[in-house]
């Protein structure tokens, strides 16, 4: 039964489509909703608080939910939406691994009374511990080789911690603000995913052979970049452009 979703890309309403997905099948999902009015998507809404649930049913016990959005502004008031979204998840059983930033790296607009707007969330969301977890470290380190270093902070009547002398590697892990070009509005699809936000984070949440989902696929980004990094993939979209789209991306026909 499980092998009739594996590598396919499906066209229908995940609503429709989660539910006949096995239980805990998916070791991780990385996906980017249709978040406020900032998209129409044809006019299509989904009802979030039954997705995440069945999020929540499909993901593997130490699986991981990569949720990325934004918030719109509403009569000067930015909604608000994306923390409802992260305290909603964390309700129904989900631990918040981590919040992430993925900074845009163009200049983006907004509200001429506000800061230029440039990031979104990326909610790193984990069924209990994350089982997979092979963080990026390609952040070089200002000091490298011996040093000499504090043992931990310090205490709360501030006396110091000892030193000791460590061997401190040429690259250290990365901060959680990550900066990748947006992906613009190219082969018909308004959002399309950066390619390497997402090998980043299947990489760094996934192992080989791992099945990752995206319930909103779009133009397949996700299960692109997952069969390129040797993971299984399952897509769901409800626009069958979008679902053509994405099938030729899977099977190479063009670069995202």
């Amino acid at each position: 039964m499980m092998q009739e979703y594996i590598n396919k890309i499906i066209c229908g309403d995940n609503a429709d489509v989660l539910p006949s997905l096995p239980k805990e099948l998916v070791d991780l999902t990385v996906t980017s909703p249709p978040y406020d009015n900032l998209r129409t998507y044809d006019g299509y809404t989904f009802d979030f608080k039954y997705l995440a649930g069945q999020l929540y049913r499909v993901t593997k016990p130490g699986g991981v939910v990569v949720w990325v959005v934004m918030d719109e502004t509403i009569k000067g008031s930015e909604t608000g939406t994306s923390f409802r979204q992260a305290l909603h998840f964390m309700q129904i059983g989900f631990n918040l691994h981590d919040t992430m930033i993925y900074e845009k790296a163009q200049a983006c607009f907004g509200s001429n009374d506000c800061y230029l707007q440039s990031f979104e969330y990326m909610f790193v969301f984990s069924k209990g511990k994350p089982k997979t977890i092979n963080l990026i470290r390609d952040r070089k380190n200002v000091r490298s080789g011996v040093e000499s270093m504090a043992v931990t902070g310090l205490s709360a009547d501030g006396t110091k911690a000892d030193r000791v002398r460590k061997m401190m590697a040429t690259f250290g892990r990365r901060k959680n603000i990550w900066t990748y070009g947006v992906g613009g509005g190219k082969k018909n699809h308004p959002a399309v995913f950066p390619e390497q936000l997402v090998r980043d984070h299947i990489i760094s949440w996934s192992k080989d052979g791992d099945i990752v989902l995206d319930p909103f696929v779009g133009s397949g980004t996700t299960c692109r970049v997952a069969k390129l990094n040797q993971r299984k993939f399952i897509g769901i979209d409800i626009s069958r452009e979008y679902c053509e789209i994405a099938e030729q991306a899977v099977d190479g026909i063009f670069d995202l």
